[in-house]
């Protein structure tokens, strides 16, 4: 039997946050294929962070003596690590099942959707029965999944995505990691922190090459201290390892790499191959996202999209917000509301953390815009001094006729904190002197290496 809801949510992450106050008095489905509460809370952001902090942990005991404090690492309890992560975050995700199981004015089905027609559904319940269903409105918040090359997947050989790793049973001796970007930085940290021996190949030349190229370099040579790092490298064959157990990838440049363990992090794509979008009415972009217009809206009426499945970042934070700006234009369709994508910063927790906002300096050259840069290392400020820095740095890109601040590409200690004061100014539209000198920085905090970047940038117009 077809049962008829006012809005149905196709994904459980940002997606869950639509059903408002607004929604009371409506009826409200919720379907997820997957573990409940979507990427960010179960196999992402969060779980990510929690390991990310303990291998921080680990990595200052281990260099606690260039401070003058003499420290060991005893070990490192895997177990309770990951225990720690999950008994909290587990709950969490079984609580939100429940709540939308029992709610008032909700129904959650768990199973995979598609569309079958204009605004219609049918829903693979996981327990082998299925569900159609219409809807006065539909949200498609299905987000994306791991990308596995063929290479990998035709071997046989079994392997680990950023969907798995962080649930094993024990550290293995040696991890080998395919891919060079964000998940590859972050999972190469943390097991190398944890004293794994690890292996990155990566096609590219630097690893993180979607950033600014100068913090790309950096960061690449200073993961090559850290980790085996194979860059330029392409896996032409992977197969068992010795004895059958482990991994050995076979690279084009005929070394080889074995492990007990493969992590494959290639990157992730949207879910958008099985959810029937023609039949739906929906149109693609050529990456696989679903095409929206700037209200969030796709090409068949009363469907909207959101988060990794039609944005152009995958980030919870830009997700978050397009919720929020969707969740208005639902029960608001004459006062529609923009997608907020403007100024969208992001953040790698590896070691070093890196944060990033804005234009490079290499997308300013191509656009040929004017720009001047200031590279401000933190070693030459006092905090950085007390922190023996000599790698870290703030980058700026700034327009030198209207002193606005293009771009900032922060790479060091509390990256991710120190870059809000420079998200802020480019949202607001702050001219750089004014952020600079407009406030108090306080002395000698970190901070003041933000402070000086933006006093360092060589602008047309006289201070």
């Amino acid at each position: 039997m077809t049962q008829h809801f006012d809005l149905a949510i196709i994904g459980s992450g940002s997606g869950n946050s639509l059903v408002t106050p607004d929604f009371d008095d409506k009826r409200v489905a919720v379907i997820e294929g997957g573990t409940f509460g979507g990427t960010c809370l179960n196999v992402g952001c969060i779980p990510t962070k929690v390991f990310v902090y303990a291998a921080d942990m680990a990595r200052d005991v281990r260099e606690a003596g260039r401070y003058g404090v003499d420290a060991t690492l005893d070990g490192v309890r895997w177990a309770d690590v990951r225990d720690r992560v999950f008994g909290r975050i587990d709950p969490i995700s079984e609580g939100g099942r429940r709540w939308r199981a029992d709610g008032p004015n909700t129904t959650a089905l768990l199973g995979h959707a598609r569309f079958t027609g204009d605004r219609t559904l049918t829903v693979d319940l996981a327990d082998g029965g299925q569900q159609t269903l219409t809807a006065d409105q539909v949200v498609v918040a299905a987000g994306a999944h791991p990308v596995v090359p063929e290479v990998v997947t035709e071997s046989g050989v079994p392997f680990h995505t950023s969907d798995t790793i962080m649930r094993i049973d024990a550290l293995p001796e040696r991890l080998a990691i395919l891919g060079g970007g964000f998940i590859a930085a972050e999972m190469a940290h943390v097991f190398a922190s944890f004293g794994v021996h690890v292996t990155v190949v990566a096609r590219s030349s630097t690893l993180l090459r979607h950033l600014d190229t100068d913090i790309a370099q950096r960061f690449t040579d200073l993961a090559r201290e850290q980790w085996d790092v194979r860059t330029g490298a392409t896996v032409a064959r992977v197969e068992p390892g010795s004895g059958g157990a482990g991994v050995r990838l076979h690279l084009d440049s005929s070394a080889v790499v074995d492990a007990d363990l493969l992590l494959v992090a290639t990157g992730r794509r949207p879910s958008t191959a099985d959810l029937g979008v023609e039949a739906g009415g929906l149109r693609l972009l050529d990456d696989g996202r679903i095409e929206v217009d700037e209200h969030g809206r796709t090409s068949a009426p009363g469907v909207w999209a959101l988060g990794d499945v039609s944005a152009p970042y995958q980030l919870k934070h830009v997700a978050n917000a397009e919720a929020r700006t969707i969740a208005h234009n639902l029960v608001h369709p004459d006062d529609l509301r923009r997608l907020p994508l403007e100024h969208v910063p992001s953040g790698v927790f590896s070691h070093p953390q890196i944060a990033t906002v804005g234009l490079t300096e290499a997308e300013c050259i191509d656009q040929g815009r004017a720009h001047v840069t200031k590279v401000q290392a933190y070693g030459d400020t006092a905090y950085g001094w007390a922190m023996e820095d000599t790698t870290s740095v703030c980058k700026l890109v700034a327009d030198p006729t209207t002193g606005l601040l293009l771009g900032a590409h922060l790479m060091g200690p509390q990256a991710t904190t120190l870059i809000q004061p420079l998200v802020q100014g480019m949202a607001f539209g702050t001219p750089v002197r004014d952020l600079a000198r407009g406030q108090y920085w306080i002395h000698p905090a970190l901070a003041e290496v933000v402070e000086n970047a933006l006093l360092g940038l060589e602008l047309d117009a006289p201070a």
